[in-house]
């Protein structure tokens, strides 16, 4: 980016369930300026005007209306900003334009994706424009995959300082997860599986665990899809639904980390449902659990109220084991429900990091790992409600 920019950060998709709460995050934890130089952006100017009032923002406040059926207001947008943050998904539906204008300008971009197709086909299309910008693209900066995605190189760090190396096989296990996934994610999967029926290249891009790894494809990956009773944990085990894109970036950020932890290795993600008969029956009962798919559950732009986000809270293990048997555990947790309040602050710190932190991390299409690795994790822990914890067998 040579030309100066207006802002530093623009919020698009402001009007929006989650687009609202990410404002709300930055609005009361930052401010209205001057660091950062923030603004919202969206297709409607009374909306807007709307959401700054609603959130108590001045009324010269910066509002820019954008709209993605009109690719030139995009291109108008990244142009006065270091950053977009956009909430706006499903992403394969509304998303591309705005990629391409990031990658193009030279401005960085972050979302909230769990689409892998789409977002293979955004390495494939602008990977290349955005390492010669230095646009630096992050896909997946909400709970799904960020709490995945940090947990397994935080774990590795431990295995290096406990176990002398890292640890070829890893599994994440979700203790406990109270709040729910948001309106945008169950669009976005009717949406990947409507893409998908359509074009059997998407169907097998979603079956490949390696689907963002151009060009690698490593080792045979355990399918974390039947339940069955994990001895590690004491717990049977049964297929969770954001595995199909955590699996996928865990993947991607390895492979752009040159591989520390060796081209064999492998992971699995599965949601631990208790001992007993009773843990059998709601694993069971979970792997035949297609309610994301109805048409009655939440809609983009609906979510659970203020006191439902609050009291809501999830907790990750992740377990390596070393080829002499020996292990190490971490775990990730998070203090707000995991499709809304945890998310739009992951998604906040996800952005302020890129800008603060990473002066030399150069253009591409990255992941959170990858990207912001360690530099992450204390401003989750500081801001966003987040907790990276050691733990004994």
């Amino acid at each position: 980016m040579s030309a100066p920019r207006s802002f530093d950060l623009v919020v698009y998709g402001a009007t929006g369930f989650t687009g609202k709460l990410v404002a709300e995050y930055i609005a009361t934890t930052y401010g209205a300026g001057p660091r950062p130089r923030w603004a919202m952006a969206g297709r409607n100017l009374e909306k807007l005007a709307k959401t700054r009032d609603d959130l108590g923002l001045p009324e010269d406040f910066p509002l820019i209306v954008a709209d993605g059926s009109q690719p030139e207001t995009l291109v108008d947008l990244v142009k006065q900003t270091r950053l977009i943050l956009t909430t706006v998904g499903p992403y394969q539906l509304y998303g591309s334009a705005l990629v391409k204008a990031c990658a193009d300008a030279g401005t960085d971009y972050v979302d909230l994706c769990g689409e892998p197709a789409w977002m293979r086909q955004m390495i494939d299309a602008h990977a290349e424009t955005a390492q010669k910008s230095g646009a630096r693209i992050v896909f997946s900066c909400g709970f799904d995959s960020v709490p995945f995605d940090l947990g397994v190189l935080f774990l590795q760090k431990e295995a290096r300082k406990t176990l002398g190396a890292p640890v070829k096989t890893v599994k994440g296990r979700v203790r406990k997860m109270k709040g729910s996934f948001s309106g945008g994610t169950a669009a976005s999967l009717k949406a990947t599986l409507a893409a998908a029926a359509q074009d059997p290249d998407i169907l097998n891009l979603l079956r490949n665990p390696f689907a963002l790894t151009p060009g690698f494809e490593g080792v045979r990956q355990p399918s974390g899809a039947k339940p069955y009773y994990d001895e590690d944990c004491g717990s049977w085990a049964a297929p969770f639904i954001m595995a199909a894109i955590n699996t996928r970036n865990i993947h991607r950020s390895h492979a752009l980390l040159g591989h520390p932890w060796g081209e064999d290795f492998t992971y699995e993600e599965m949601l631990l449902t208790g001992p007993g008969e009773q843990g059998e029956a709601v694993a069971k009962a979970v792997a035949e659990d297609k309610s994301m798919m109805k048409e009655d559950g939440l809609k983009p732009g609906e979510g659970p109220s203020r006191e439902e986000r609050e009291s809501g809270s999830y907790d990750v293990l992740f377990i390596g084991k070393a080829d002499d048997g020996r292990s190490v555990r971490v775990s990730v947790s998070g203090d707000r429900d995991p499709g809304y309040g945890s998310t739009s602050k992951m998604i906040t710190e996800c952005a302020l990091c890129l800008l603060n932190d990473l002066p030399d991390l150069k253009g591409g299409i990255w992941t959170p790992a990858a990207a912001m690795g360690e530099a992450l994790i204390p401003r989750l822990t500081k801001n966003a409600g987040l907790t990276f914890r050691v733990e004994t067998a």
